[in-house]
């Protein structure tokens, strides 16, 4: 057990979180480094593309339904199993199968639109209705930057500076799982050290892993504290958010199921992802590569509002498909826009939210890498996404995070909720410009009348990372490379970086929570 752990980087960071103030405020805006966009939630103003007829949505439903009733979900939690037998599903074993009129009596049941609180209020975002909301890369094991040159392993100190960079870009709204694997603390108190980090060094709305009763119910205590909330206030709105995949194909595990029950009951907001892959852990055809997804998800919801009607509940698309020359996972693809599409459709005719990802499958921040994420973030706009996961820093599909790749990515963001501000398609006659057409004519230019200086600093979305300059000049300025100006970006961030302010009281709560629970042995790694 790494106890020696609370003294690098994150717990670092935390020390200096009561000196607060202006100066922090400051730095996490970016004023002192590069303008970035104001914090908002930005609002899809855009109809959805729908791939599908209205007798392929049916199709896609029914066929759902017919996994569901006749061939059966795994359920491998045993309380599960239990209250699917108390609500009149057929359960044999671990197979439970549902029929179809009580599926959509449940699923009826999930909110449209609802909000989470973090515990700074000024950053609560609004899941559902047209928002949509961007996260940081969740989960990746290893680490990528320009200095090392190869991946390794993730620290905490790493994990940590990712928090940070998560924290800074007003373009994150929410701050997933751990945004890379730390491995040098031991996983029984791994999350009490990572969490620590999140609830200091960010104030924005924090994700659990549902993974066993410990962990969850850890998580949950050290949102209570560092929100400073009583647990009446905790259970009355969601203030976290725990994100679950199932176990493809047609599976959903115990500790995700159980770490969910526990959420919910405690008013708390869960997405359920399946991750299919399309080849391999899924049928070869996308769209019945949804179809599976649909039912592995819909069977989970259906589960969560019988126990508490009304929960906030997201639905999930993860579904890609894999090189059948190699079996790796693919991002990005054709086939991967078109299912998030498709899943948007299906989304729509459950009225659920939904939750896409930024994701590729390149190994290093090069042109691979934004292609393919910029493919699958507009096809999160597209398909009327709520919740975008992964949407800055993802590499090697999932493997590797990457503080470049995450500062490229948010330039990207930054793009895409500028297309969002009705301004830019503002029809109004000074809009129009008629007078400043006419005092222009034939032979001037707009660069000096009235109508372009009285709009000039606001008018078009500035970027921190592209170059605009001609080659002659960027050649001259030394021919940074896009990863390089991240990179930079990526030190002076972190070198001027300071945790948003935390009340002392709460702090020490919370650091003598951690101790207590690391004290306790954490939970349980040998099974």
């Amino acid at each position: 057990m790494d106890e020696n752990s609370s003294k690098t980087g994150g717990a670092k960071s935390g020390r200096r979180l009561r000196s607060g103030g202006r100066a922090a405020n400051t730095a996490r805006r970016g004023d002192t480094l590069f303008k970035q966009s104001p914090w908002r939630l930005p609002v899809n103003h855009d109809r959805p593309i729908e791939p599908l007829s209205e007798d392929g949505v049916i199709a896609i439903h029914n066929g759902a339904m017919h996994i569901l009733e006749e061939i059966g979900i795994e359920f491998l939690n045993e309380e599960a199993q239990q209250l699917f037998k108390d609500a009149g599903c057929k359960v044999d074993g671990t197979n439970v199968k549902m029929g179809r009129d009580w599926v959509m009596d449940m699923i009826a049941k999930v909110p449209r639109q609802f909000t989470i609180t973090p515990r700074n209020p000024d950053h609560e975002i609004t899941i559902g209705g047209n928002h949509i909301l961007f996260g940081n890369v969740s989960s990746p094991p290893n680490y990528y930057d320009l200095d090392l040159g190869h991946k390794i392993a993730g620290t905490r100190e790493q994990c940590a500076n990712l928090l940070k960079l998560s924290q800074y870009f007003n373009c994150i709204h929410f701050v997933g799982g751990y945004p890379v694997e730390p491995v040098d603390i031991h996983a029984s108190i791994r999350h009490l050290d990572v969490i620590y980090d999140k609830l200091t060094l960010t104030d924005k709305v924090a994700h659990a892993y549902a993974l066993g009763k410990e962990r969850i119910e850890d998580v949950m205590e050290m949102v209570k504290i560092a929100a400073g909330l009583s647990e009446a206030a905790f259970q009355s709105k969601p203030h976290m958010f725990t994100n679950i995949n199932s176990t493809s194909p047609l599976k959903h595990d115990h500790p995700m199921i159980d770490g969910s029950l526990r959420m919910i009951r405690r008013g708390q907001a869960v997405v359920v992802t399946p991750f299919t892959l399309a080849g391999a852990m899924a049928p070869v055809t996308m769209t019945g590569a949804v179809t599976l997804s649909i039912a592995e998800a819909l069977s989970a919801i259906a589960l969560f509002q019988y126990v508490k009607p009304g929960c906030p509940c997201v639905i999930g698309t993860f579904t890609s498909n894999v090189d059948m020359k190699s079996g790796a996972p693919a991002f990005g693809t054709a086939e991967y826009m078109r299912a998030t599409q498709i899943t948007g459709q299906m989304a729509r005719y459950y009225d659920m939210p939904m939750r896409a990802s930024g994701v590729c499958a390149a190994n290093i921040p090069d042109g691979q890498s934004i292609w393919e994420t910029s493919n699958s973030l507009w096809s999160a706009v597209q398909s009327g996404t709520n919740m975008v996961y992964h949407a800055a820093g993802w590499l090697e599909g999932g493997l590797i995070a990457s503080p470049e790749k995450f500062i490229m990515d948010c330039e990207m963001l930054q793009i895409i909720q500028r297309y969002m501000e009705p301004d830019i398609w503002d029809a109004q006659p000074d809009a129009i410009a008629i007078d400043a057409i006419r005092e222009v004519g034939a032979s001037g230019h707009y660069f000096g009348i009235q109508h372009t200086q009285d709009r000039y600093q606001s008018a078009f979305h500035e970027p921190f990372v592209s170059d605009w300059r001609n080659f002659e000049a960027w050649e001259a300025a030394g021919a940074i490379r896009t990863p390089e100006r991240a990179n930079k970006l990526f030190k002076d961030i972190i070198a001027t970086f300071q945790a948003p302010p935390m009340p002392a009281d709460r702090h020490e709560e919370l650091l003598a929570f951690v101790d207590r629970r690391k004290a306790e042995g954490g939970a349980p790694t040998d099974f």
